[in-house]
């Protein structure tokens, strides 16, 4: 089957031939991949946002979804040591050892907006500069027939705030100065509201949206602040979006346990929820609850099963998956987080084989 047609006929809540596939990755695994893979085509620049990325290993690996990403989410995994990006937000370079070598992950080290006083005379960049949607259009121009191409805002509005203030900083404002927080809030959601209608406009297949809301046992914040300082803002671009580009899905990404806000996701327009974490929250009672309304996409534990299982049990919770939150379409297969340094190439293959010879019903 097609990929781009797999894909749409899983979103269709009817059953592929096998379940689509999709899987992003830390910059050194990706290395490991290219070089497993004997690749090579151009990798210096692969960003697990989807930001400057030639696409060589997602072909080679029969993924299908290609991403696409504009904003703040791009300046993750920039150059080693410490940089500002262009919104002001410091970044600290911080390496770790795996068995499998060295990495490094990016940090937030510096919040532009810390100072009260800064809140009025900030300037973010501008979203409607041209040059940010080039790789996008050549993204859509050279793969769109045959691949579902992303339109990646995310970071949309929570997280690049906090950034830009802090996090107690603006939980506080939220609790105490909600007037302030608003002002903060509305920086990020006027930029990725831009960057989700332009990318809907170029042709983009879906757009993804998303803020971590969502810890281990729990929303991060109350439901009650979500709905006030977060919803309406979401759903505006959501309805943005369909109204550029009626064909095109909307996803919505938070690590964690969201539980409490999944029903207020998919009543204000979110097709397919992202990434459905099993330690946090169980696939199956997801897709029960909620299958006939929205898909899913992700739902392979990168916490534990991927990096730390036996490819055996890897192979098994793809099959559990597809058995379960896969059962009569509605799923795109996959880890739950971008594939870390420390997971053993044979857990990967076995995921990919898995997914590969195991039939969707």
């Amino acid at each position: 089957m097609h990929h781009r047609d797999r894909v749409l006929v899983s979103l269709s809540h009817e059953a592929p031939d096998r379940c689509p596939f999709q899987a992003s990755f830390a910059p050194e695994f990706a290395d490991r991949l290219r070089r497993d893979l004997a690749l090579r085509g151009r990798g210096a620049d692969h960003n697990p946002h989807g930001g400057g990325n030639s696409y060589e290993l997602e072909r080679a690996l029969d993924q299908d979804m290609l991403l696409t990403s504009v904003g703040w989410a791009n300046s993750y995994y920039r150059e080693a040591g410490d940089y500002t990006d262009e919104w002001g937000v410091g970044w600290k370079s911080i390496e770790y050892s795996t068995r499998f070598g060295t990495g490094r992950y990016t940090e937030i080290a510096g919040h532009p907006l810390a100072g009260d006083d800064a809140i009025a005379s900030y300037r973010p960049p501008d979203p409607e500069r041209p040059e940010l949607y080039t790789e996008a259009a050549r993204t859509i121009a050279e793969f769109g027939g045959e691949y579902w191409i992303v339109g990646v805002a995310v970071t949309t509005v929570f997280e690049c705030a906090w950034a830009l203030r802090g996090l107690p900083a603006l939980l506080m404002d939220m609790a105490a100065e909600p007037d302030r927080a608003e002002a903060v809030l509305r920086i990020p959601f006027r930029y990725h509201l831009a960057v989700a209608r332009r990318l809907a406009a170029l042709g983009a297949d879906m757009i993804w949206l998303g803020d971590d809301v969502g810890m281990q046992t729990g929303m991060l914040i109350a439901p009650e602040t979500w709905r006030r300082f977060l919803k309406p803002k979401l759903a505006a671009i959501v309805a943005e979006v369909k109204r550029v580009n009626p064909r095109a899905y909307v996803a919505y990404h938070s690590d964690g346990d969201v539980r409490p806000i999944i029903g207020e996701l998919i009543e204000i327009g979110i097709d397919v929820l992202n990434p459905v974490q099993p330690g946090c929250m169980d696939p199956a009672e997801i897709k029960r609850t909620y299958g006939r309304a929205a898909s899913f996409w992700g739902t392979i534990d990168e916490q534990r099963t991927l990096p730390f299982g036996t490819p055996a049990e890897v192979a098994a919770e793809v099959v559990e998956r597809v058995r379960t939150a896969g059962a009569g379409g509605g799923l795109i297969i996959g880890p739950t987080h971008n594939v870390q340094l420390d997971t053993p190439l044979e857990n990967f293959r076995s995921m990919i084989e898995a997914i590969r010879t195991t039939p969707c019903r």
